[in-house]
């Protein structure tokens, strides 16, 4: 493992496969050691069992995963800014139970869709319910990981700083995926520009753009800047982890459960450490690229 300070791989394991034991088998054909948890058998992390969710922990612990984040549906595409608040604080509640067992404090998160409000209301809804939540996360020793993904504060970084600013909580800090611009329609690198020193944590995916929506593809092949994004990363001194979520089977927000693709996420997690190797590291002196991550100065 990467020494701290230095770079973690990892991925979100659904996307390989829906049971987690496939999943943990796709992490390991990487040689890496970390995993991020969304579903397990189809099922989102905080709506397991309790008798599920320990069984899960003991295969995590019996195979020495790590699990550097969990994906929780937290102000996400399903759940608009009007939607019952009581369903994201009662999953805040399981994960700070959930993700003291599995030893992370990460939980990402994303800042509710617009079900028709006015901007002024929009943002004021947003910012109410994630400040709660930074509340209740912090009290948990939790922090919360804002996605540019859904939302008020999806796709604009002076919104990004606007949030930041308003919910002035250690408990909320920012997630960057690589490849959601594509997806949305702005250009991911100005983005990174703006907010990279507050990003905590990182989704590594790359698409390319056509006339029927974002065609997903490993990274470093699309149009997402992906090299160009990661080093802008390591040069504001991050360290964490980068996740790859190559969608290249398992889209959530467009109702595919239940399938993932061993194959295509072993080929991302490849491509992101040859991209790592061959265009990142070359810019730094004194950074490492092993198998599961990057270190600095050479040490593991």
């Amino acid at each position: 493992m990467p020494a701290a300070g230095g770079i973690t791989f990892a991925g979100i394991g659904d996307e390989a496969a829906p049971d987690l034991r496939g999943q943990l088998a796709a992490v390991s054909a990487l040689g890496w050691h970390a995993v991020e948890l969304r579903t397990v058998d189809g099922v989102a992390l905080a709506d397991l069992g309790d008798r599920e969710f320990d069984a899960a922990a003991c295969v995590l612990a019996s195979h020495g995963t790590t699990v550097a984040a969990v994906a929780s549906r937290i102000g996400n595409w399903a759940r608009p800014a009007d939607s019952d608040f009581g369903l994201d604080a009662s999953e805040l509640d399981v994960l700070a139970r959930r993700g003291a067992a599995l030893g992370t404090r990460f939980v990402r998160v994303m800042s509710y869709p617009n079900p028709g409000l006015t901007d002024r209301d929009w943002r004021r809804a947003a910012v109410g319910r994630l400040r709660a939540l930074a509340g209740r996360a912090a009290e948990r020793g939790l922090v919360l990981v804002h996605e540019n993904c859904a939302g008020w504060a999806g796709s604009s970084a002076d919104r990004m700083l606007d949030l930041l600013d308003a919910v002035d909580s250690p408990a909320l800090r920012l997630l960057f995926d690589t490849g959601n611009g594509i997806a949305h329609g702005y250009d991911p690198y100005p983005m990174l520009e703006r907010i990279a020193a507050h990003v905590v944590h990182v989704h590594v995916k790359d698409a390319r753009r056509s006339g029927a929506g974002p065609v997903y593809t490993t990274p470093g092949t699309g149009q997402a800047r992906v090299a160009d994004c990661l080093r802008l990363l390591v040069a504001a001194g991050f360290a964490g982890t980068w996740s790859i979520e190559p969608h290249l089977a398992l889209r959530p927000h467009e109702a595919r459960p239940g399938t993932g693709d061993h194959d295509g996420f072993v080929a991302s997690g490849r491509a992101l450490v040859a991209l790592a190797r061959d265009q990142i590291a070359p810019h730094f002196p004194g950074l490492t690229v092993h198998e599961a991550g990057i270190s600095r100065d050479g040490s593991r």
